[in-house]
Order: C-alpha cells, then sequence, then structure tokens
C-alpha cells in the first residue's frame, strides 16, 4: 500500500510499521497472560539452564522500566508488561522448548496462548490458507485499472477492448494478427486470466498498475466462469459502440461471436494455476489461443497442453539487457529465461519469439538473439517497434527509442543473414512497425502459409481432447496460404485491399486514401 513520500519521516514510519507488526503477531497467536501465571504453567516446559545471575533481554529491559516507573513513583506492575515482551516472550518460550523426542515431553499448546514447536505448522498452513483467500486485486488497483478502461473479471483477471477490433468493426483494417494469421480483428477477445506480472518491463504499456508476484498467492477463480465472464463482458463492450462512426452493421453483429482470444492483455497469463482448463474453455466454444508468456516459468510451459499458438517474449539477448529491460522479479531469471525457451522447443504446435525492437538497448546483439533463436528453434518470430506510450514514472522510454518501419525491417534482414538458413522474411505490417520471420518449413512451393486454418484446428483440438492418450498433431496439420498483400514486400505493407485506409492530416483532419490496385494480386 502506498504510503507517499517514503523518504520523509522514516523513523516515525518504522515505528508506526513495528508497532503494526507486533499487534498482529500478538492477535495471531493469542495473549499470554501475566509473566506470574506464564511461571506456573504446565511442567512440561522445561527451560535451558543459563548461567547465575543471566537475565534474558526481556527479563532485562522489563527491569529497567521497572527501576524507571519506580524513580516516577509510578505503578511498576504495569510498566512491566508491553505488547512487544509479549511477542518476546512467545520467541523465547520457543526457544527453550525441551529437545526431547518423547511426546509427554514436547511443548504444549497453554492456555495463555502461546503457540509450541510442533503447533507452527499448523499455523503456517492457516497463514498460508489465508493468503489464499486474498483477492489479487486491491480496490486501488481495481480503480485504477477500470478508469483506463479494463473490466474486471472476478478476482485477477480482466479483458479490454482492442483499438484494432474498433478499427475493424469501421472497415479501417485490422491488426498484425490478421495479416499474419489471418485471425478476424472485429472478432478477436483480449483478456487475461492473471493480471499479475514477474516482470515490470520498461515498454510495459499498462504502466505496471497491474500486481506483481513471483508465484501465485491469492484466491482462485474457476476457469468456466472467467471465460463466461470474459465473453460477457466483450460483449458489453461491442454494445457500446454500436454509435461508432462508420460502423459495419453486418461486422458489428458478427462481433458477438468470439473466434479468437489474445491472452496478452496485462500481466502474466501463465501464472494463472487453471490455465489449461482456461485454453479447454475456449477451445469448446471454437475460440482460438493465441497465449504470450513472459518466460519466467518454465515448469508451466513443459505443463501446457496444446493450444492455437504459443509465444514467448524474448525482450533481449543478453542476461544483463534482459535484466535492464524486463526488470525481471526472479533472482535466477536469466536461467528461468534460457529453459523457457528449452521447453519451448519441445512444444508441438505453433510457437513464436516475440521480440520487441528499443533502440539504445536491445538492438545491437544480434549473434545473441541468434544463439537464443536456435536454443528454441521457434516456428516463427515476430519482431516489433516497441510503442511508446507516453511519460510513465515507470519507464524512462521516449519517442527516441522507437524504431522507425525502415530499421526493424533493416534489423530484421540482417538477423535472417546471421541464422544462415532455416529462416527468411514471410511478411510484414507497417502500420505496427513489425515483421514476420518464419522457418523455410511454411513456404511451400514458393508460396507461405502462416495464416491458420482455424476449423482445422478446432477438429485437430477436439479429437486430441476426447481421445485416451491425446490424439497428436503439429504445426504444420492446420497452416493455411498466406495471402499475396500480406507478404514482405508486397506493396500493400500487410495492409487487407478490402479495407479503407484513413490517414491524418497535418491539420488533424482523418481523410480516407484512395487504394490503388497492384501487380501483387490483390487489386
Amino acid at each position: 500500500r502506498g504510503v507517499g513520500d517514503d523518504n520523509q519521516d522514516q523513523a516515525a514510519q518504522f515505528d508506526s510499521w513495528s508497532d503494526h507488526l507486533i499487534a498482529a503477531l500478538c492477535e495471531q497467536y493469542g495473549a499470554l497472560r501475566s509473566p506470574a501465571a506464564s511461571s506456573s504453567s504446565s511442567p512440561s516446559v522445561k527451560p535451558k539452564q543459563q548461567p547465575a545471575g543471566w537475565k534474558s533481554q526481556n527479563e532485562f529491559r522489563r527491569q529497567k522500566r521497572k527501576e524507571k516507573a519506580a524513580a516516577n513513583g509510578e505503578d511498576t506492575e504495569e510498566a512491566m508488561w508491553t505488547a512487544e515482551d509479549q511477542m518476546n516472550e512467545i520467541v523465547l518460550e520457543l526457544d527453550q522448548g525441551d529437545d526431547s523426542d518423547d511426546e509427554d515431553n514436547r511443548p504444549k499448546k497453554q492456555d495463555s496462548g502461546v503457540v509450541d514447536v510442533e503447533d507452527i505448522g499448523v499455523v503456517m498452513k492457516e497463514s498460508e490458507a489465508a493468503a489464499l483467500s486474498r483477492e489479487m486485486v486491491t480496490p486501488l488497483q481495481r480503480k485504477a485499472l477500470t478508469k483506463e478502461g479494463y473490466k474486471i473479471i472476478g478476482t485477477h483477471s480482466a479483458v479490454k477492448l482492442c483499438r484494432w477490433t474498433k478499427h475493424q468493426l469501421r472497415g479501417r483494417g485490422g491488426c498484425y494478427k490478421h495479416t499474419f494469421y489471418g485471425i478476424t480483428s472485429y472478432q478477436c477477445m483480449e483478456t487475461t486470466p492473471s493480471l499479475a506480472c514477474a516482470n515490470k518491463c520498461v515498454f510495459c504499456w499498462r504502466h505496471h498498475k497491474n500486481p506483481v508476484g513471483r508465484e501465485w498467492r491469492w484466491k482462485t477463480d474457476d476457469a468456466k466462469e472467467l471465460v463466461e465472464g470474459a465473453i460477457s463482458r466483450h460483449q458489453t463492450m461491442i454494445k457500446e459502440v454500436k454509435g461508432l462512426p462508420g460502423l459495419i452493421q453486418s461486422r458489428w453483429e458478427e462481433a458477438f461471436t468470439v473466434r479468437h482470444c489474445a491472452l496478452s492483455l496485462v500481466g502474466e497469463p501463465i501464472m494463472y494455476p487453471h490455465i489449461n482448463e482456461f485454453c479447454r474453455e475456449l477451445h469448446a466454444r471454437e475460440i482460438s489461443s493465441f497465449l504470450v508468456t513472459n518466460a519466467q516459468f518454465p515448469e508451466k510451459i513443459a505443463a501446457l497442453e496444446p493450444i492455437t499458438q504459443l509465444y514467448v517474449s524474448v525482450d533481449a539477448a543478453t542476461k544483463d539487457s534482459l535484466k535492464a529491460i524486463d526488470r525481471p522479479l526472479f533472482k535466477d531469471f536469466w536461467e528461468r529465461f534460457l529453459s523457457c525457451l528449452t521447453q519451448l522447443k519441445a512444444k508441438g504446435q505453433r510457437t513464436v519469439y516475440r521480440m520487441t525492437l528499443v533502440k539504445e538497448h536491445n538492438m545491437k546483439e544480434l549473434d545473441n538473439y541468434v544463439e537464443l533463436i536456435h536454443l528454441g528453434e521457434p516456428d516463427l518470430i515476430e519482431i516489433k517497434a516497441v510503442t511508446y506510450c507516453g511519460k510513465s514514472d515507470a519507464s524512462d522510454l521516449t519517442m527516441q527509442n522507437v524504431p522507425y518501419h525502415q530499421e526493424v525491417r533493416d534489423f530484421c534482414e540482417l538477423l535472417c543473414a546471421k541464422l544462415g538458413g532455416g529462416y527468411e522474411l514471410a511478411t510484414e505490417h507497417a502500420h505496427s512497425n513489425c515483421v514476420l520471420v518464419a522457418k523455410t518449413k511454411f513456404k511451400i512451393d514458393g508460396h507461405w502459409h502462416t495464416w491458420i486454418d482455424y476449423d482445422k484446428f478446432h477438429t485437430l483440438i477436439q479429437a486430441y481432447v476426447c481421445s485416451c492418450d491425446g490424439t497428436p498433431f503439429t504445426t504444420m496439420d492446420y497452416i493455411a496460404p498466406t495471402p499475396a498483400w500480406a507478404v514482405y514486400n508486397a506493396p500493400e505493407a500487410g495492409f487487407d485491399p478490402i479495407e479503407t485506409r484513413f490517414r491524418r492530416t497535418k491539420e488533424g483532419k482523418v481523410v480516407e486514401i484512395e487504394y490503388t490496385a497492384t501487380d501483387s494480386g490483390c487489386g
């Protein structure tokens, strides 16, 4: 919780914190009775023998207070016992317990409320259970996220309407996934089952208003309820855009049927304990799954069941630059990162490296990127310029850190050359400053097949779910041809010609750009 300027009056803040800590611990373990009552407690507690004249810190402090109270003419008995003494006495009582294995000689929980050694495990479990019943999102975080347009689902999930959904509803173009993989942008739902993340990336467009954590320690919502809640709130947001200027009625009606789900809204989706059940619920509704992970949970990647497409964020190619850009919470972040890439190689379905280029940060590590690509052998590599999201106290990025699309293209061409074969430039979406590099196996008879046959995928995944041992299938079992307008170097630069392109003039007006047929076969 925020405490304002935590550099001011630190001594007072520490005193307040320690008082609350002592009170909370005393409340948890129970208040002690008076020292006299404690001394007459069960004889099974055998204090350790101490040298003559020895006094514990507790006894010494109480004696000093008693002497001071007597000098001031105050009640010496009242001055002898404080809440801090109670907590210290608990520690002392635990420390003086007999080490004997004899059941009869073990310290027992006294009527005073003192917790003995053998009860600590029970207390810890109760404490863990209490933590797991705590909601992830605090009221302050909920308010901040809601203000930015997020619809909170349950206690740890959210959904938000993507701007590309609104663009394509108006016939103004689809997102890069439409160009690269053939999704219908106006039927795509962007959500997350975990608002928490294990990184605090400098380019995160959420400005770190979401929680962070290295493990799941919150109340867990049911996967089916989350999927139903996400779809319901997404449909509500679709209703709200009905009055949008230029809205295409037929697309608006189709938008209520969600066909794709981008699990990349915010946070770390794979942290959610029931991520497999969540994806199964999507697939049961014939909704494709695009899951993005920040490469800090290799065991989760290993346990993940087949999905439509699995992304791993590769935000830097060296340990130092990854630490500077992703600002991970784990101390062993680099080892976890490399392990995630190794696990990715073992997956049978479509795998993607998502690389975000930040000028002056991670664009000079080509040789290191080559090593990482050979480690995980992803099917596809998305290389995108960082998106500047305005000034933020959480990041010092400026527009100077955003590469131009030509700089992204140059980087991709150099990368493919250094890879020495096996990968080629496949498609691009200039509006998003994004290029797709693909394995050459997707280029069949000279034509790229980076698009996805979604009907075929759903047939395959249902067979996998229904079979006892999981009917295996691979990336190449559900590919589809990439249209000519989407391929790298096409004049359209990834803009679907059935859409209408608009540009903003210097005067601030939005005007339509007339489309001209080209030799790419899209006219």
